[in-house]
């Protein structure tokens, strides 16, 4: 089997996502996403991936990512490694639907047969508009019905309700991120404190304990300030604190977690079994929240996933970004024995995502199934290609 084509597609409906397509001489189409720069991304993949790919006999994904893997920068999270990790999802993919197999069956077989979910709770719009984790990104809508980012800043005490009454056992928020742009992440003022410390308050005044809390910091502060944000909410028992730091600041995160109780998080912006490496040997993570595209896709992820579970430590794969990488976290999660919870955000999953594609995993009671379907089970609604809200492209052999 060969690779003939190259095609991707950036719908408007959402500027920072980019789909791809492998189409082989056997009929068979592999479909990869990357998430964030998608314009730069798609140039990396027909002006250098391309030249690579098309033709290349038996195009395995541990072949073709060693064939892949930058000189320059690779060990960053940059346009190429996204761009890798669209690919090897892609050819996991093709890889599924040629032996006729679940991409769980592939990985090793599944652990369990469904995963708990967490809501994280963005609206329709989040991170849409930018590469920037800031909040004029948050994408902020008065009349979408699953905002659940404005909910949770002003009435999460009816959100936690609305999610428990679904069956969703935790929900994640930034409550104090706004704090860290006023400051630039090194204080936070005792108003701020206070103002984020209420909406923990609230929700744990309308849910209790029924809810498991995790609270989101983005990376945006430095470590005084962090300490203080983790002492305040320690009495709000969260289920973990994501990336109070940047993870790549491993020294100050051992600190951090060797001075609290709270559960650390983080992960999500590493880079490949090297970028964890330091964090684990140092007990610097007590959750590992690895993205399996940006982090240059399922092979790499699984080996991290393996890595983690050498330390003990858990895994819970994020995903706040595009349907086709749900899918290839679901497949990845399930089949671990350090699998833990998996990320998902209903605004996307009852939105856009649905307006893309097809076969998304199941989501039944709190839990996520992966799909029983050859490969990841994530198909492109018909027609897309030739949607005129889709900017398409494509490079053959």
């Amino acid at each position: 089997m060969k690779i003939v084509a190259l095609e991707t597609l950036r719908p408007r409906v959402h500027p920072n996502l980019l789909l791809l397509l492998l189409h082989t001489d056997a009929g068979v189409t592999g479909l990869g996403e990357a998430f964030y720069g998608a314009g730069a991304v798609e140039s990396y993949l027909h002006d250098t991936v391309a030249p690579v790919l098309l033709g290349l006999p038996d195009p395995t994904p541990e072949r073709c990512a060693r064939m892949l893997t930058s000189y320059v920068g690779y060990q960053g999270a940059g346009a190429e490694t996204r761009g890798n990790g669209a690919v090897d999802i892609a050819l996991w993919d093709l890889l599924g639907k040629t032996a006729g197999l679940p991409l769980v069956d592939l990985l090793g077989g599944a652990v369990r047969d469904a995963v708990p979910i967490y809501n994280t709770c963005a609206g329709p719009g989040y991170v849409r508009t930018s590469t920037r984790q800031e909040s004029a990104n948050w994408g902020l809508h008065d009349t979408e019905r699953y905002d659940d980012l404005r909910a949770f800043l002003t009435d999460p005490g009816r959100l936690a309700r609305e999610l428990a009454d679904e069956g969703i056992g935790g929900m994640k928020i930034w409550p104090f991120d706004r704090a860290a742009e006023r400051t630039g992440g090194t204080e936070i003022t005792t108003p701020d404190l206070d103002e984020g410390l209420a909406v923990l308050e609230a929700i744990r005044a309308e849910v209790g304990s029924r809810m498991n809390l995790m609270v989101e910091l983005h990376g945006l502060w430095n470590r005084p300030a962090a300490a203080r944000i983790l002492a305040a909410i320690a009495p709000y028992q969260p289920y973990w604190v994501e990336d109070p730091l940047r993870p790549d600041a491993v020294d100050a995160l051992a600190h951090l977690a060797a001075e609290t109780d709270v559960p650390i998080a983080t992960g999500e912006t590493c880079v490949g079994r090297r970028g964890f490496l330091p964090l684990l040997t140092q007990g610097a993570v007590d959750v590992v929240t690895v993205d399996v595209q940006w982090t240059g896709g399922i092979t790499e992820a699984r080996k991290i996933a393996v890595l983690a579970d050498a330390y003990g430590v858990p895994l819970a794969p994020h995903d706040c970004t595009g349907p086709v990488t749900l899918a290839a976290c679901v497949h990845l999660v399930a089949g671990q024995p350090n699998g833990l919870v998996q990320e998902t955000v209903r605004a996307f999953l009852r939105t856009w995502y649905a307006d893309l594609v097809t076969g998304l995993p199941q989501i039944d009671d709190g839990s996520i199934r992966p799909s029983r379907a050859p490969g990841h089970g994530v198909t492109l609604r018909p027609g897309l290609s030739d949607d005129p809200e889709v900017q398409h492209r494509l490079t053959r052999l």
